[in-house]
């Protein structure tokens, strides 16, 4: 015959106040005497459980208060030192500052969310490379034929004609100096912004072959 287990002694008097407050401190929220004893698995039992949590409420040591057909007792939240003047000012302060810093950010948010407007607006870094390509080419088709022109290879041109096509010569360095310099400045608002987002320039030179 298998020996009987001996019954778990329960806890009573000062054992069962201690056991209930260091439970309810530690949860901190609010408890019936029911749940209180099963979830110290009936090491204080439920008539013990009610007559010890309504000597702390009476104590002054937890709080009670009705739910419904029951009542259920929490631990007293006792102020800290976090709480203190100084504590809070310094908090206002720190709560004033990131709202100046949201603020900030959200005043950055829209001039670059303009600047990306602005940007998409213009041609994207292949078709600026591709219009650069055609250029370039474009160029030294007519530097050649310049060159020709210059060294009497052909048929002297008519004043008239070398002065046109010597002025659209300085037209197109004149645009070509205006693209360059609106190319180069679009490039810096793209390298900021892909900056500012954590991405890798060095990457997205090689991504359009820049690098």
């Amino acid at each position: 015959m298998a020996p009987r287990k001996e019954k778990e002694a329960k806890a009573s008097g000062d054992q069962a106040a201690d056991m209930i407050l260091t439970y309810l401190r530690k949860q901190n929220r609010p408890y019936s005497a029911i749940d209180i004893s099963a979830n110290l698995h009936n090491k204080v039992t439920k008539t013990v459980a009610v007559k010890v949590l309504k000597d702390l409420h009476e104590r002054k040591t937890i709080e009670g208060r009705a739910a419904g057909k029951q009542l259920v007792y929490h631990a007293i939240q006792t102020t800290t030192d976090d709480c203190s003047p100084d504590a809070l000012a310094d908090l206002d302060a720190q709560i004033t500052t990131l709202r100046d810093e949201v603020t900030d950010l959200r005043s950055q948010s829209t001039t670059l969310k303009s600047q990306l407007q602005a940007l998409s607006s213009e041609q994207s870094p292949t078709e600026l490379l591709t219009s650069i390509a055609t250029r370039e080419a474009e160029k030294a088709s007519l530097t050649a034929k310049l060159e020709k022109l210059r060294g009497g290879e052909v048929a002297a041109v008519p004043e008239a004609e070398r002065v046109r096509v010597e002025a659209a010569v300085r037209n197109w360095r004149a645009i070509e100096g205006r693209r360059r310099k609106i190319a180069g400045d679009l490039w810096a608002e793209i390298e900021e912004g892909v900056r500012m987002s954590g991405g890798d320039v060095q990457e997205l030179k090689e991504q359009f072959g820049l690098a």
